[in-house]
């Protein structure tokens, strides 16, 4: 049994399931098959997959117009690419007439750290998450990958899945039952509540176990759909606690800290700590140094709790 694996490798293996499974779903790619992982369909089902280069405007538009007629396509690049190059595209001709397109994409977040800033999707949700319709995902390993990815073919209206390059650990067995907009509590707590999404979630993990030696009890709310969010969930927490942590390897403008700071303010407010990156660039390097460096890893999670139940 593998111990960590790429969300990408996830995406790849249910494709080629949903593809025996269901003859309406295609594959619209832009000449990175073998990242994206799409080259597992393309070898099964070459006269579903579409490979239209780089060029991901042409990419979103050709999977609306398949959406119009019926099928169900994922249209797969990066991260980065697929928020940024193709952004007005999903926004007017897919999001705008709601159409049932999967926008499956690698590389999100700082996972692909040696390929540096042009690579690094960490914009991606502050700029999608204000479009209408449009659910955004981002699994928390690989078990969840597959079952998100099974989710959101069967889900009618536009979706957008964000997976890691590099191999993230496993935290959940291959029966999850995920369900889109839905939170899962993976530990309980009383004194302050962790709220995280993808690939932090181990690291969240870790630093609430490092925080019960101290007798705090921290509990961890893994928010892998970040549209619709499970404000319930949320509100919930901050009535329980009394102090929200977010936690996302993301710019914390627009993304997750965000989204739970806005419910909060409006429903119940409390104090929020938001982690992520702090309005800057990433530099090319090894993941593991990055979150160190960014201050996403497992002792930065530690000391803003601790920060934070000061101040409570």
């Amino acid at each position: 049994m593998k111990e960590s694996a790429p969300t990408r490798d996830a995406y790849g293996e249910q494709l080629v399931i949903l593809g025996k499974e269901n003859k309406n779903v295609v594959v619209v790619e832009a000449d990175i098959s073998k990242s994206t992982r799409t080259c597992y369909f393309a070898s099964k089902f070459p006269d579903r997959f579409f490979n239209v280069g780089v060029a991901e405007q042409n990419e979103a538009m050709i999977a609306a117009g398949l959406a119009s007629c019926g099928l169900i396509p994922f249209m797969s690049t990066y991260a980065v690419f697929g928020s940024m190059r193709c952004c007005e595209q999903i926004r007017t001709f897919i999001c705008y007439t709601n159409l049932n397109v999967k926008i499956a994409v690698s590389h999100g977040g700082l996972t692909p750290g040696n390929d540096g800033v042009t690579h690094q999707g960490t914009v991606d949700i502050g700029v999608l998450r204000s479009f209408p319709n449009l659910a955004i995902i981002m699994p928390t390993d690989f078990n969840m990958a597959k079952a998100a990815v099974k989710e959101a073919a069967s889900y009618v209206g536009p979706v957008y899945l964000r997976f890691t390059r590099d191999a993230v650990p496993l935290i959940y067995k291959e029966d999850i039952n995920f369900k889109i907009g839905k939170a899962i509590k993976l530990r309980e707590g009383k004194d302050i509540t962790i709220v995280t999404f993808g690939d932090m979630t181990w690291y969240c993990l870790k630093a609430a176990e490092i925080l019960e030696k101290d007798g705090i009890a921290a509990e961890v709310i893994d928010m892998p759909t970040l549209k619709p969010l499970d404000e319930k969930s949320i509100i919930m927490a901050a009535k329980e606690t009394g102090a929200i942590v977010t936690v996302e390897d993301h710019q914390i403008i627009g993304g997750l800290g965000s989204a739970v700071a806005e419910v909060l303010s409006e429903n119940h407010p409390v104090l929020v700590k938001r982690i992520g990156l702090k309005n800057t660039f990433a530099q090319s390097g090894e993941y593991e140094v990055l979150l160190k460096k960014y201050g996403l890893a497992t002792d930065n999670i530690v000391s803003a709790c601790r920060e934070i139940l000061k101040k409570k």
